[in-house]
């Protein structure tokens, strides 16, 4: 029905708290009910396209959406990153990653710091930019690299980008996907380079993620089998650890996403473009910034506003999230929330409701009945319900 996808993934926005939530602490979340509870925000196309409908954004809800709409909740463990993209292409863990809430065993750091050739600083749960700006100074003096983690399963490194080099840092994270990735079954590393001067530290979009490989086959390997260009922007790769991807293109912004998005559905008329655009998360969410993260919503609303009309007859825009972060509450980590599926085009029988699926991978299964390429293990399709009842009729 679709001959491309361009599906984007805005990282942590959550609309709500999943049944399970106070298993994970996550009570009350619901990033983007609380944001617009707390923070002015005018998102009129998301609105329109029925987000309004599933979220309350004070406002009032949309009568006739644009778009079709639903939520989805997640079946697997976790509320990380890697496991929510994994779930969105077909794969439901059956258990979360390894979190370490004390930091890692020392004999863990211990060999990390001989392998390196150098000592360690951190290694406690932290935000990354409160651990920046207190360890950095020391970091400077010492060159010693700074490792935290947080309440999801990653090894983070940061170190200062004039202090150390960029593929120094890169190569430390190599060894610590070693020894934590393939040794503990650790969902990632993260390079974290930073530059500045204390008190006013910044970090970089020299970002590196280094993920393990998918445990099951996804809807990107099968599409990539089948022939389908699949093309990835912002961190999807390195989330896959590059399975399934036809070609990568790493951004340095949610604007450098966009920018790229806009030049991708100009050239490639074919196939999956599947974006992540994590400012979201690691500017805002991360960072307790309610107010950022709001106008960070108004920005990416603007531009899909223009990323709309250059849809195709035959494509279908797919926006949703891969997990929450809540900025209004306490904590700085990730939240169990449901998530947005937000679907547009010319063939798309816009208004229908999808109701509440019950897992991400709904929507892999979704494209792989579109592709040719299913079933996958996983989900319950909604093809034929988003799908306008002309076009099925004709077979167009």
């Amino acid at each position: 029905m679709f001959s491309r996808a361009i599906v984007i993934v805005l990282d942590s926005v959550g609309i709500g708290e999943l049944p399970d939530a106070a298993l994970y602490e996550d009570q009350g979340s619901n990033t983007l009910g609380n944001i617009a509870a707390a923070v002015p925000l005018s998102i009129p196309t998301l609105a329109a396209m029925g987000l309004s409908r599933l979220v309350d954004l004070k406002t009032p809800p949309v009568a006739l959406p644009t778009a079709a709409y639903g939520r989805m909740a997640e079946r697997s463990k976790g509320k990380d990153s890697v496991t929510g993209h994994w779930e969105l292409m077909g794969i439901v863990l059956d258990r979360a990653f390894p979190t370490f809430p004390s930091g890692f065993p020392a004999g863990v750091i211990a060999e990390f710091e001989k392998r390196i050739g150098r000592k360690s600083i951190g290694n406690v749960v932290a935000s990354g930019t409160a651990i920046i700006d207190d360890l950095g100074p020391q970091h400077m003096e010492t060159g010693s690299p700074i490792v935290y983690t947080s309440a999801d399963s990653v090894f983070q490194i940061a170190a200062h980008e004039g202090i150390v080099p960029v593929p120094q840092l890169y190569a430390w994270c190599e060894v610590a996907y070693e020894l934590t990735v393939k040794g503990m079954g650790l969902g990632r590393v993260i390079a974290r380079p930073f530059i500045g001067l204390p008190g006013s530290f910044q970090r970089t979009s020299n970002r590196h993620d280094y993920a393990m490989p998918p445990i099951a086959e996804t809807l990107l390997d099968r599409l990539v089998a089948a022939g389908h260009q699949v093309t990835s922007v912002g961190k999807v790769a390195d989330l896959f650890a590059g399975r399934g991807i036809s070609a990568s293109n790493p951004t340095k912004s949610d604007a450098d996403g966009i920018d790229r998005i806009t030049a991708l559905m100009a050239s490639q008329d074919r196939g999956v473009i599947f974006a992540n655009l994590v400012d979201f998360d690691a500017v805002y969410g991360h960072r307790n910034d309610a107010t950022g993260y709001a106008a960070n919503l108004e920005r990416f609303d603007a531009r899909l506003a223009n990323l709309l009309p250059r849809l195709q007859h035959d494509d279908v825009l797919i926006i949703t999230a891969d997990h929450g972060n809540d900025p209004t509450t306490p904590s700085t980590d990730h939240s169990r929330e449901h998530v947005p599926v937000l679907l547009a085009g010319a063939r798309v029988n816009a208004g229908v409701d999808i109701g509440t699926r019950s897992t991400f991978a709904d929507l892999g299964q979704t494209l792989a009945e579109n592709f040719g390429v299913g079933p996958l293990a996983n989900g319950t399709s909604f093809l034929r319900a988003i799908v306008r009842a002309q076009e099925i009729m004709t077979g167009a």
